[in-house]
Parts: C-alpha cells; structure tokens; sequence
C-alpha cells in the first residue's frame, strides 16, 4: 500500500505543469521572513504581468522582532514599496520553473533595487528568496538607528503563490 502511494504521488508530480512567469496577466503573491541587521519581520508582496518580462507590484515589510536598544515605533518598522520586476527566467532558458527577477522600487524610505529568484515546484506554489539594497535615501542626513531599519541590505526568503 505505502508503495503504491509513494508511485502515484511521483507519477502526480511529474504531470505537474508549473511556470515560475507566464507574461502578461500572470499573478503572484509571496510571503516571507525579512532578515536584516538590528531586526528580523515579515514581508509579502504582489506581483502582476503587464508584459511578456516584465511586472508591477507592491511589497510591504513589518518588523516584528527590533533590538531592545533601537528604540523603533510603528513608522520606523513599517515599509510599504511600489515595484518593477524584469522576470528574465524564461530569456536565460534554465527551467521553466525557475525565474529570476532583477528590479528598482520606491518606497516609503527610499529608492532602492532588488535581485529575486523564485522555484515552482506545482502550477501554484513555489518557493523565493529576494535581495534588496537602497540605492538613494530621502532623508540624507546621518540616521538614528530606527531610521536605518529599511535603509539596509535585506534578505527575505519564503512561499510564492500564483493566483
């Protein structure tokens, strides 16, 4: 019995027909962790296909876990970011399944770019893991340590869905 369980559920998955980008009107919302010096939070953000490579969306990033020494309050642990994704996945040809995804955003606290990948493992979940680096603060003067939160590198790793 465990047997034929076992060879069904690979004979499912390998009829799987999943696709990390299909274009324009394709839909995406991924939810993660965010990494980042000083703090640790969750991230999701929404991706939507206006062309064959290329998405718009929104990603916000709350700060759940703050070093006790920042003294944070909510607009220093909240970001909200307007995005521009050029999926080139299917362009470098490795996996239908695989698509990477370099891109700017504007955010509440700066203008900053971001280097994403994300797997398919089923036509509707996959994993992603992103990059993100400011390019240009608004505030340009010396920031406190609260006002660094969203003005550093990060990292967000987590579950990407299509809708």
């Amino acid at each position: 019995m465990k047997n034929t369980l076992f060879i069904a559920l690979l004979i499912s998955f390998s009829f799987c027909n999943s696709q990390a980008f299909s274009g324009k009107g394709d839909s995406k919302f991924q939810v993660g962790a965010n990494f980042q010096n000083n703090g640790t939070g969750l991230n999701v953000s929404y991706d939507y296909g206006i062309g064959e490579n290329i998405s718009l969306g929104l990603s916000s990033t709350y700060l759940l876990g703050v070093e006790e020494k920042i003294d944070a309050k909510f607009g220093d642990r909240y970001d909200l970011r307007a995005r521009f994704n050029a999926n080139i996945g299917n362009v470098l040809a490795i996996d239908k399944n695989f698509d990477l995804y370099p891109g700017l955003s504007f955010g509440l606290k700066n203008f900053g770019g971001h280097l994403g990948a994300r797997y398919f493992f089923t036509n509707g979940f996959g994993l992603y893991t992103e990059f993100n680096v400011p390019f240009a603060e608004y505030n340009p003067d010396d920031l406190s340590p609260a006002e660094e939160l969203h003005n550093q590198f990060t990292i967000h790793i987590g579950a990407s869905f299509n809708l």
